[in-house]
């Protein structure tokens, strides 16, 4: 039992917080407003787009766009303006890359 019960706390979390997300097209829909910089030391996070959903666990940055919102954990809206947005995020081209630069926004994507 003391194994079983240590298996879901190690697990859990991944489930919890992974990435699936959608792309909303009016602001009021979102849970979350997105400004994409364009250089990395502006980011509060690094994001890497998964291609595989099961590839987009914890709170890592490691994204899946999702084509349905009943399939995404959050739902985003990109901004125009950086003083609009809640995160500021800069897309990068390795798995290895991604993660928190400002771990005190870590909890917008719990």
């Amino acid at each position: 039992m003391k194994k079983l019960l240590l298996v879901f706390i190690l697990i859990f979390p991944t489930l919890i917080f992974s990435q699936k997300i959608f792309v909303v097209d009016r602001e009021y829909n979102s849970d979350l407003k997105i400004f994409v910089v364009n250089r990395e030391y502006n980011s509060d996070l690094k994001v890497f787009k998964v291609e595989r959903e099961y590839n987009a666990e914890g709170n890592e940055g490691l994204w899946f766009f999702v084509e349905r919102e009943y399939n995404s954990d959050k739902k985003v809206f990109f901004v125009d303006r950086e003083y609009n947005s809640d995160l500021k995020i800069f897309f990068v081209e390795r798995k290895y890359n991604s993660g928190w630069k400002n771990v005190s926004k870590k909890y917008l994507l719990y």
